[in-house]
């Protein structure tokens, strides 16, 4: 590098060259040289609307770690429980107990749902996520892992928000550590990141007043960590949150992760808020839209790069067209195929379920490479 204007080249342009007018520039540049960023450099882009330039850094540092491949998974979503004590604002999936609604999937249910998604569709991993249903123990959920582990080997198990965690613990009178661990030892390989939503508790105090609090989920995610377990690590924007308090959410993954190294994969969501309270009470009207999903892609790659190495285009709420922009912007991870997902499905908002072919397709239809992975993010297959 002959000055700091000149940081990378990439198809003979000096991408610092392009950048050198933005607003942001001097954090963009102390990015791709590698130099830490802080808090006060994410509340600069976050306040940015240079969505031209987070972009192209976001891109650069992407294809630095993962050139032109792009993944995905083969998964199942297994929504275990629709019943939920925690009635989110936000979630129109939950039905409370005894709702003529709600249900509770059997052992037998479960192991034939996964049977047929490995027969169809070559299921690799199982999402068991459900609602906080305080008539389900450990055993329930130590008797599913066990079975899947004796019949499907090889799949792996990314189950349980650090709140549903949680509820498990205080339905045994247990400390989360100990539910942690007998989950491990059934069986259990991952966590994913839900829960989170922005880690701030006056936000919570609005969408989510039942729910754990920001504290809390860092601690479960942290004891995760600590006993062997990797997680995903999630941010739901789009509601009544702050760019404040988003800044603050992406710091407070970026300390944990500099702590634990446990997270695999950050994973930015926008709110969907149709058949929501939060839009049915006139809080949220409309979904926070593609321009807000591709900005908040770019500065996660660029706020944690070196840190958590993958980022999730989040096609569930964006839909395949944007979640192909969002390669383009620093994401490099296509999620899951999703098959039986329920809860974003409950808003009607669009289609939740992909097949691996579609998947594929979209991503080639990028110039991108397509590859199958695994639950830590191995690649097993090429396209």
């Amino acid at each position: 590098m002959c000055n700091n204007r000149k940081v990378i080249l990439q198809k003979n342009i000096l991408i610092s060259d392009l950048l050198y007018n933005s607003d942001i520039f001097n954090i963009l540049n102390k990015s791709l040289n590698n130099e830490h960023l802080g808090l006060e450099d994410c509340r600069e882009l976050i306040k940015s609307d240079d969505i031209y330039s987070l972009g192209l850094v976001g891109n650069t540092l992407r294809n630095r770690l993962f050139g032109n491949t792009v993944t995905f998974v083969n998964n199942i979503i297994l929504n275990y429980t629709n019943v939920c004590i925690t009635y989110c604002k936000f979630c129109a999936f939950y039905r409370p107990p005894k709702h003529k609604e709600s249900y509770t999937l059997s052992l037998n249910e479960i192991i034939n749902r996964i049977s047929v998604s490995i027969e169809n569709f070559n299921t690799t991993q199982i999402l068991f996520q459900g609602g906080h249903n305080p008539n389900l123990g450990l055993e329930y959920f130590e008797e599913v892992f066990t079975t899947i582990k004796k019949k499907f080997p090889h799949v792996s198990i990314h189950g349980l928000s650090a709140s549903e965690i949680d509820m498990i613990s205080k339905v045994e009178r247990s400390s989360t550590k100990e539910v942690l661990s007998r989950l491990k030892d059934a069986g259990l390989d991952s966590l994913p990141g839900a829960g989170a939503e922005i880690l701030d508790d006056q936000v919570k105090s609005i969408i989510s007043p039942l729910k754990i609090s920001s504290s809390t989920w860092l601690r479960i995610m942290e004891e995760a960590h600590n006993c062997g377990l990797k997680s995903s690590a999630t941010m739901m924007y789009g509601t009544v949150e702050t760019d404040e308090q988003i800044a603050q959410h992406i710091i407070k993954i970026l300390k944990l992760q500099e702590k634990t190294n446990g997270f695999m994969a950050f994973i930015p969501w926008g709110f969907e808020p149709n058949n929501t309270q939060l839009y049915s009470d006139g809080i949220i009207r409309y979904p926070s839209g593609g321009f807000n999903l591709l900005k908040m892609i770019s500065i996660s790659r660029i706020m944690l790069f070196g840190l958590i190495d993958h980022i999730q285009s989040s096609w569930l709420t964006n839909g395949i067209g944007m979640a192909q922009l969002a390669i383009y912007h620093g994401a490099d991870d296509f999620g899951g195929t999703l098959i039986g997902e329920e809860v974003v499905s409950a808003t009607g908002a669009r289609s939740t379920e992909l097949t691996s072919n579609k998947i594929i397709d979209s991503i080639k239809q990028i110039d991108f490479s397509a590859a199958e992975r695994d639950n830590y993010y191995k690649i097993i297959k090429t396209y």
